[in-house]
């Protein structure tokens, strides 16, 4: 009887786990929300889109409000064209503004939409133009270099620096 009740506990753990792994995909996949309600298509253009994927979330003051459906390249403008589903209940003015941004120092890149000032707002198929593109960590740390590199070559024909500062008498 003991050894039934040992499997039953060990069957019942290993359901579990499983379910506990199920989970931890989903929300790795950006699946956990199994809502279909009613949404709205917007768009934007980026220069730049980082490494934003489809299914990544939209967001708006932290809150989750759609999600990116679509990432294409405009062969004229070479942009990044984001189109995304925005929930039917947030409505958003023409005048808002969709950002890049990293959750966290090295997480996932979503869209940041901050609302305007505008009376009338977007409706489905609108283009959002006011747009901020991705900040690419490699790019700061290349900038950052070269400056550097700019200030250490700054010296005169010598390649010695011009200042004293550091000169013994």
């Amino acid at each position: 009887m003991a050894k039934r009740n040992i499997e039953i506990l060990v069957g019942l753990f290993v359901v579990l786990a499983l379910a506990a792994l199920l989970f931890v995909a989903l929300k790795a996949a950006n699946l956990t929300t199994f809502g279909n309600g009613a949404t709205y298509t917007l768009a934007a253009r980026f220069d730049n889109i980082g490494g934003l994927k489809p299914r990544a979330p939209v967001r708006s003051a932290g809150v989750v409000v759609g999600r990116v459906t679509r990432i294409t390249l405009d062969p004229k403008t070479y942009q990044g064209i984001v189109t995304m589903e925005v929930r039917q209940g947030y409505q958003f003015p023409k005048d808002s503004s969709a950002k890049i941004l990293t959750a966290g120092l090295l997480g996932d890149q979503y869209i940041g939409l901050e609302p305007g000032g505008e009376e009338a707002n977007l409706v489905a198929g609108d283009t959002i133009t006011q747009t901020q593109s991705a900040v690419v960590l490699e790019n700061l740390i290349s900038q950052f270099l070269f400056g550097k590199a700019a200030e250490a070559g700054a010296g005169d024909a010598s390649g010695k620096p011009t200042s004293d500062a550091g000169a013994t008498k």
